[in-house]
């Protein structure tokens, strides 16, 4: 009687308005849709909670081996409710990357190595992101395209910051099986890149000085598959600047409901 929410699947109006009628007085958001989303999101909702019980819980173990008490560090890590406890980061799209998330994964599994304790909750987020980039890497080669044009060459859109970034990741593979790729990325700029994110750049791809391309025209020009890698917000109207016979593959999640399967492809959607 008392829910965060209500969620009715149904296959006809008719039954929804009737099991509708059964919940309308309760103080949640009712929420109608089909049956097959209904579904997964109860199954989804019950797996969400046992992630965040069995992350607690590792934390915990993990606390507890270096005389931390665990449930202090949990009750200052829900107290972001920006970040940690929030919709935040729960939305399908793009691999995650840059200088902090996988170094710190890095950090908690070699300690907790040390020390012989198996988290294997914790342990399981790096190679499950590299399943996901894999699947964008797929993705994108499906096209049969051999040219492509990526936006975005950060780990996130409005930094320079390409240190570990996803898409330096897919250039680095698409380059090495022989794709002709342009980037564009209004963010970075290789005259204005400093110490350990330029001297990353320049090392993963030594001539990305004849790859990146100052304007978007540029990349829609050259690709015959164009792939959104950032959420910037200049990519946001790239969909009504392509070519018809574009294929556009979008990791992020542009605002597309309208758009043709084909010659638009989502990466979880």
């Amino acid at each position: 009687m008392d829910p965060p929410k209500t969620v009715i699947g149904a296959a006809d109006a008719r039954a929804r308005e009737t099991v509708a009628s059964l919940f309308e007085h309760l103080d949640a958001p009712l929420i109608e849709t089909d049956l097959e989303t209904a579904e997964m999101v109860k199954y989804v909702d019950n797996a969400w909670h046992a992630v965040k019980i069995g992350f607690a819980n590792e934390v915990g173990r993990l606390s507890r081996s270096i005389d931390i008490d665990g449930r202090r560090v949990m009750d200052i890590f829900a107290e972001d409710t920006k970040l940690n406890i929030s919709p935040k980061y729960l939305r399908p799209g793009q691999a995650f990357g840059g200088s902090c998330l996988p170094k710190d994964l890095r950090a908690l599994q070699y300690h907790a190595k040390s020390l012989d304790l198996d988290l294997p909750l914790i342990t399981s987020v790096l190679p499950s992101n590299r399943v996901h980039l894999d699947r964008a890497f797929d993705l994108i080669t499906s096209s049969r395209s051999r040219r492509i044009g990526l936006l975005g060459l950060s780990f996130k859109g409005g930094t320079d910051d390409v240190r570990e970034s996803p898409m330096m990741d897919l250039a680095e593979r698409l380059i090495g099986k022989g794709y002709d790729i342009r980037i564009h990325d209004p963010a970075v700029s290789l005259s204005a890149l400093i110490g350990a994110n330029r001297e990353f750049l320049l090392t993963q791809i030594p001539h990305i000085a004849n790859l990146l391309v100052p304007e978007i025209d540029d990349v829609l020009a050259h690709g015959d598959t164009i792939v959104i890698g950032t959420d910037h917000a200049s990519f946001k109207d790239v969909l009504s600047r392509r070519r018809p016979e574009q294929t556009v593959i979008d990791l992020v999640g542009l605002d597309a409901v309208d758009e043709e399967p084909g010659t638009y492809l989502g990466i979880c959607w």
